[in-house]
């Protein structure tokens, strides 16, 4: 990869553009908990020894694959040998802006898992070096002042969809997520999934699985590498935020979404999104 790797930027969030794309080089890398995005994520490992855990399964990755995260997923990167270089491109996209750019033609086939179609994409070596190829255009252009250097990122990244589909539609991937270390977790997960809206404690999750509160914490936290009230919290601003995008009003999506009262969703949401309930409304 002949383009120079930039610094790790922490922040979990687009600044306002259709799509943005990051190449990361890194010795002793910056973990983040488990988070989410409102967009997709493409990611492509250049070198590590990494699995990426996602929505309670674990993903074993290698040098030349690419993993596909669709919107609103909980995940995370889990390294296994931090002696390893760590290198990746991360390409962003909003979800509205790639279906407007490819009516005709969708670019996002290829978030469309099924039993047969991985989220992880094994290209061959051939294509790996076109993908490779792309990608460092993509990034060059990304972060040039050249002219017409924003034209041509933009082509870039709609041949490398493109390529990515074709890829992903013409090879049947084998890999398959491990199961999470602990099976306790995903069906916490899965609990925490159905009953987020329902007043939830720790005590009640480890009464609900017949295990002490300190058990679940520490398998919670070592697979997901966040806490149990934390992971409770985002999926209920995840909901509440879809639900202010579709009108319902503050205070009843605070009810809907499991707050005890309208000032605690109000401190929550502002402090996770950096902006009031009532203004999330007011971008629809």
């Amino acid at each position: 990869m002949r383009t120079r790797a930039q610094r790790f930027d922490p922040r979990q969030y687009m600044r306002g553009e259709n799509f943005e794309v990051f190449h990361y080089r890194e010795t002793d890398p910056y973990l983040p908990e488990a988070h989410y995005h409102n967009f997709y994520e493409v990611y492509y490992l250049l070198e590590g020894d990494v699995e990426y855990w996602i929505e309670g399964r674990t993903y074993s990755l290698h040098k030349g694959e690419i993993l596909l995260i669709k919107p609103m997923e909980f995940h995370r990167p889990v390294i296994k040998d931090k002696n390893v270089p760590y290198e990746r491109i991360v390409v962003w996209l909003d979800k509205a802006y790639l279906e407007e750019i490819s009516s005709d033609t969708p670019l996002d086939s290829c978030f469309d898992f099924s039993s047969e179609r991985s989220r992880v994409i094994k290209p061959s070596v051939v294509k790996r070096t076109e993908i490779t190829a792309l990608l460092s255009e993509l990034v060059k252009e990304y972060y040039s002042n050249e002219y017409a250097s924003k034209i041509c990122a933009f082509g870039a990244l709609v041949r490398f969809m493109a390529e990515l589909n074709r890829i992903s539609l013409s090879v049947h991937s084998d890999t398959k997520a491990t199961e999470v270390e602990s099976p306790l977790v995903l069906g916490v997960l899965d609990y925490i999934g159905e009953h987020y809206n329902e007043e939830l404690s720790l005590d009640l999750l480890a009464s609900r699985f017949f295990v002490s509160k300190y058990h679940l914490s520490h398998e919670f936290s070592k697979a997901t590498g966040t806490g149990v009230y934390r992971y409770i919290l985002l999926k209920r601003l995840i909901s509440a935020r879809g639900l202010l995008l579709e009108g319902v009003s503050a205070t009843q999506t605070a009810t809907l979404c499991g707050f005890k009262d309208y000032t605690s969703f109000f401190k929550a949401f502002k402090a996770e999104y950096g902006i009031s309930p009532r203004e999330c409304s007011s971008e629809r």
